[in-house]
């Protein structure tokens, strides 16, 4: 079984996927505390037959240094906020099983665990 979280890729090919992704329905945002880059994460825009219209998470990232400091939730209350204005209807996301830590700040801040997410590497 491959390990989907330890793969290494080169800059080029990061670079290249980054491009492909912001050539559709996504962008990326930041978290800066005194202009230091502390977090950041990706939004994917779709609509969903069983959540509407949905933006789905994509590696929220908060620097270890700064979790457990309340960031992560400023974060994400901005985010919310940011999508409510847009008229979203749901926020998702996948979160690896391993990270008990994001289960439990993920919950605490309202989600719902409704499934697995599963990938078959091509």
């Amino acid at each position: 079984m491959q390990d989907f979280t330890s793969h290494k890729y080169t800059d080029d090919v990061l670079l290249q996927r980054l491009k492909s992704m912001f050539a559709h329905d996504y962008d990326c945002v930041a978290i800066l505390l005194e202009n230091q880059l502390i977090g950041f994460c990706g939004l994917w825009y779709q609509t969903r037959h069983y959540s509407g219209k949905s933006c789905e998470l994509d590696h929220f990232y908060i620097d270890e240094p700064f979790q457990g400091k309340g960031y992560g939730k400023q974060f994400l209350d901005w985010i919310t906020s940011q999508l409510k204005t847009k008229c979203y209807e749901a926020l998702e996301l996948n979160a690896y099983k391993e990270n008990k830590a994001g289960h439990r700040f993920y919950e605490r801040e309202g989600f719902e665990h409704l499934g697995f997410h599963f990938v078959k590497r091509l």
